[in-house]
């Protein structure tokens, strides 16, 4: 999307800002020069948030990593994050595999319980309109661009995925309907 956009716009310059509203609204930029360097970064932390880090880290649930230059990228959701076997798990590195999938217009991934696993590596898929898709090709797709462990061990397909007002998935509003007891 960034580079289409940058081939439309040659003359812009783009910044990746991420913010909460508990920071105010921004904790971190990524400038217009450094998108080719780090294409996957939100940047680095701005000052004016600096007192709400905790051993040089907001505590906002959000995963994230830092390199040695001090960029930032957003892994995944702490609470989102699959123990599958005992192997941590981010749902965000599969569901970046499978949009690679044409036929897939949404996924969402989450852990669901499971005797053997603890929990089962779950895809839930919406497929674009007039398009078809397999469990299987999808777990084909993802073993030969994944280790084993990541692989979904279920694949569900639904017309549409939760979201609330304002669009944001409700992944658990997704996972408490694959879990509640049926009547």
């Amino acid at each position: 999307m960034l580079q289409r956009l940058r081939d439309r716009f040659p003359r812009l310059g783009f910044y990746n800002c991420f913010g909460q509203s508990e920071l105010g609204p921004l904790c971190t930029v990524l400038r217009p020069e450094e998108h080719d360097l780090r294409p996957t970064s939100c940047g680095r932390p701005v000052f004016h948030t600096e007192e709400s880090f905790a051993d040089g880290w907001f505590r906002s649930g959000d995963q994230v990593t830092r390199d040695s230059m001090g960029f930032i990228e957003v892994v995944d959701r702490i609470k989102d994050v699959i123990n599958t076997g005992g192997v941590l798990v981010a749902p965000r590195e599969i569901e970046d595999c499978l949009y690679r999938l044409p036929e897939v217009a949404e996924v969402a991934v989450l852990g669901l319980p499971d005797e053997r696993w603890g929990e089962a590596i779950t895809a839930v898929i919406v497929v674009h309109p007039d398009q078809q898709l397999t469990a299987e090709t999808v777990r084909r797709h993802a073993r030969e661009r994944l280790a084993d462990y990541k692989v979904p061990k279920r694949v569900e397909f639904v017309a549409e995925l939760p979201r609330h007002q304002a669009g944001k998935l409700l992944k658990r509003e997704l996972r408490a309907q694959r879990t509640a007891p049926s009547d």
